[in-house]
């Protein structure tokens, strides 16, 4: 007898439908066959369901059986397809009669026939939706995951037991609650604020740039400035991710099982790499393709700490994610495209003593030795960087100040970075484009219009300081979030003068 039922498996960010044929032949000696691609962990869920069945009350036939995990050409892997192999024999040997052509089944069996958690399930819940599934049962432990979407029933399961008992109706299981995105929100805490930042004001003023129109920033300072500090306190004034980019992170850590328990990530990412971290865990790949770093850090922030010190090979290789936004993995098993709109946050000390231009310590470097320093980063890495900021030392006397509460809060920033995306949110509805700093050529020309003094001396710096036509881009951007960040409509000549302070003189 022959039964189908629908699992997913993922490929590349997105989930795909499989069939799930089983087929009991009454002829031939007692096998069990699983086709179509299966890795390992496929392999070895023959035994998971044998022994899940039996201990579950059910009868596994002793009869030749063939598992056929449809379209044949994509790898299956992981063991989420044991509930509907387990549920297909039970159909297919006449214990259970079950219309299953509107149900997506997902889940991994244990030996006493307990449902436990997969990773993907919420690619494979936003794939049923799309794809007209009306019902999706799923462990247990993944209910939250999967709760955030409407428009489906999602049934959650704990053991085998408890899904033949629904579709017989002995037992029916409550479909589970939507959750709304509110819920999440209020309990958003953050570890460091920029009011317990003592100083730095200038570099304060340039996270909010950077917050504001998610563009790329680069500190550069002496070690204990408060460069790793700065970046740290950086997701404390990012604003609320909306629920679609929700939805897309949330994708990518769940598909990687980064999920750790959270049902759905509200908060941007923050990704700290060490810079020992090789070309494939910054960028992505594999044999089977899986997301980097850099995509780990898609809509929030990737910072680089000691960015020097990132083997050349590895920094050169995000170049063309940061123009693009995505990152395109090709490998012999599939090609595949992550997304990867993040801001790029790095620090660096100017010389590798870390004390060059330093009024207070001595620099010991040789000038071949702070050259061969500075080369390490490229030109045209350098110049995809929106703001470029020196952190000085702190000063002594500023040290002992214990009253921090004059200092403006992370909560106060927020707010006027939330105008900012506001603004740029009515500004690009309809387009791909969802910040300044992901504006192309054509909505430059169409956005970035500055008054005829703020052209005036957009032409007397280009001369002067050689800029680039990707400069003078990156420049127009950050003179636009400045704007914004005044809810002024047009650019100024005052924006303009302060944008070119974040670009470093030396890059062209």
């Amino acid at each position: 007898m022959l039964a189908k039922v629908y699992s997913a498996a993922i490929v590349g960010l997105e989930s795909v439908p499989i069939e799930v044929e089983i087929d009991i032949a009454s002829q031939g000696l007692p096998s069990f066959t699983i086709v179509g691609l299966p890795d390992k962990a496929v392999e070895e869920s023959k035994e998971r369901v044998r022994s899940a069945i039996k201990n579950s009350n059910g009868d596994f036939p002793p009869k030749r059986i063939t598992v056929n995990l449809a379209p044949a050409d994509i790898p299956k892997e992981g063991p989420s397809y044991d509930l509907a192999i387990a549920i297909g024999i039970l159909l297919a040997s006449g214990q259970l009669q079950a219309d299953m052509s509107d149900a997506l089944c997902i889940g991994e069996l244990s030996l006493d026939g307990r449902v436990r958690h997969v990773n993907g399930i919420l690619p494979h819940a936003i794939m049923a939706k799309e794809r007209g599934f009306k019902r999706i049962f799923i462990p247990k432990d993944d209910t939250k995951e999967a709760a955030v979407l409407h428009g489906m029933e999602i049934f959650p399961l704990e053991t085998l037991t408890t899904f033949f008992n629904h579709l017989t109706n002995a037992s029916p299981i409550t479909p589970a609650q939507h959750i709304s995105l509110d819920e999440f929100l209020e309990d958003i805490e953050y570890p460091y604020d920029l009011r317990d930042i003592i100083g730095q004001e200038q570099a304060k003023r340039a996270l909010e740039i950077a917050a504001a129109g998610a563009h790329n920033l680069l500190m550069k300072g002496p070690p204990g400035a408060g460069k790793t500090l700065l970046a740290k306190t950086l997701p404390s004034i990012l604003p609320n991710l909306t629920f679609d980019e929700s939805l897309e992170v949330t994708k990518m850590y769940s598909i990687s099982g980064m999920l750790d328990n959270k049902a759905l990530i509200v908060k941007r990412p923050f990704r700290n790499p060490h810079h020992t971290t090789s070309h494939v865990g910054l960028i992505g790949g594999s044999a089977t393709p899986r997301p980097g770093e850099i995509s780990l850090a898609h809509r929030g922030v990737l910072f680089l700490d000691e960015f020097p010190e990132f083997p050349r090979h590895v920094l050169e290789a995000m170049r063309q994610p940061i123009e693009d936004g995505v990152v395109s993995i090709s490998r012999a098993l599939a090609r595949v495209q992550f997304p990867a709109k993040f801001m790029l946050v790095a620090a660096q000390n100017p010389c590798p003593c870390g004390y060059y231009g330093d009024p207070t310590h001595e620099c010991k470097c040789a000038s071949s030795q702070i050259l061969r320093y500075t080369k390490k980063i490229s030109g045209p890495l350098l110049d995809r960087i929106d703001i470029h900021i020196d952190v000085p030392a702190v000063k002594r006397e500023l040290l002992h100040t214990l009253d921090t509460s004059k200092n403006e809060a992370s909560k106060t920033v927020q707010e006027r970075v939330q105008k900012a995306r506001d603004i740029q949110t009515k500004r690009f509805v309809g387009k791909i484009t969802k910040t300044n700093a992901e504006m192309t050529s054509r909505e430059i020309k169409e956005f970035c219009i500055p008054t005829q003094e703020g052209i005036d001396l957009l032409h007397k710096a280009s001369e002067k300081m050689n800029l680039s036509a990707r400069s003078f881009n990156r420049l127009l951007k950050v003179a636009r979030t400045l704007a914004d960040l005044q809810d002024h409509p047009t650019i100024e000549s005052y924006h303009i003068a302060e944008a070119l302070q974040y670009r470093p003189k030396h890059i062209v």
